[in-house]
């Protein structure tokens, strides 16, 4: 678990920084994004200027220290076994939500392979539910904000962006689709009770779905 623990913690600091480096230039593919990412130069230089970026290195160290925690009951939560699995869920839905927050886009190159690896953790016997529920659970999250877009789109064109889509169809993969639907009702309430409290008229659902998943995950299984 310790091994674990510290990769969350170098993890986490970087999520902010990845989140910025996706806003800039949203790479198309997974081998661009880890190139510009980690390409030295003085963008990378100056993210390390503390009169510049404080904010920033305080959200790393808040991010950081929540992966960590996440990981660490995570591994007391569902045990040793395939819990690589669910580090990836865990990861990559607390990135995707820091980049969406920031840009208001899912890039494919998270939420597809999320897709993936978690009907192929349901095959091997590694995921939260079986091979079947997860391929349902796919097609329903993929299908039903479709349905749901085609309803209301004379009234709000942009209700639901194709990120939202593969992301709600990724976390059917991991969580069936009971899980999808628990998901889906525990992020629009917090959609909801942010947008009033913080009189937001505009707000990313990415975050809300990812950080509902990470929930529905831990109290469903």
């Amino acid at each position: 678990m310790i091994v674990y623990v510290l990769s969350a913690l170098m993890f986490g600091v970087m999520v902010p920084y990845m989140a910025r480096r996706f806003a800039k230039f949203m790479p198309a593919t997974f081998a661009a994004a880890v190139v510009e990412m980690f390409r030295p130069g003085k963008k990378i230089k100056a993210y390390y200027r503390l009169e510049k970026y404080k904010n920033l290195l305080k959200w790393s160290m808040l991010l950081s220290v929540v992966v960590a925690g996440l990981t660490a009951v995570a591994y007391r939560h569902f045990g040793e076994n395939g819990f690589g699995w669910i580090v990836f869920f865990i990861w990559i839905l607390i990135l995707a939500a820091e980049i969406d927050w920031r840009t208001f886009l899912l890039p494919d190159i998270l939420t597809v392979p999320l897709l993936i690896a978690g009907f192929a953790a349901a095959v091997s016997g590694n995921g939260f539910v079986v091979a079947e529920e997860s391929a349902w659970g796919a097609v329903v999250g993929y299908v039903l904000p479709v349905m749901v877009s085609l309803l209301i789109v004379w009234r709000k064109k942009d209700a639901f962006g194709g990120g939202d889509v593969k992301l709600l169809a990724a976390l059917g993969a991991w969580l069936g689709v009971e899980g999808l639907l628990y998901v889906i009702v525990a992020a629009s309430v917090a959609g909801m009770v942010y947008a009033l409290v913080c009189r937001k008229k505009m707000l990313a659902f990415g975050p809300m779905l990812a950080w509902a998943g990470i929930g529905v995950a831990f109290w469903l299984f």
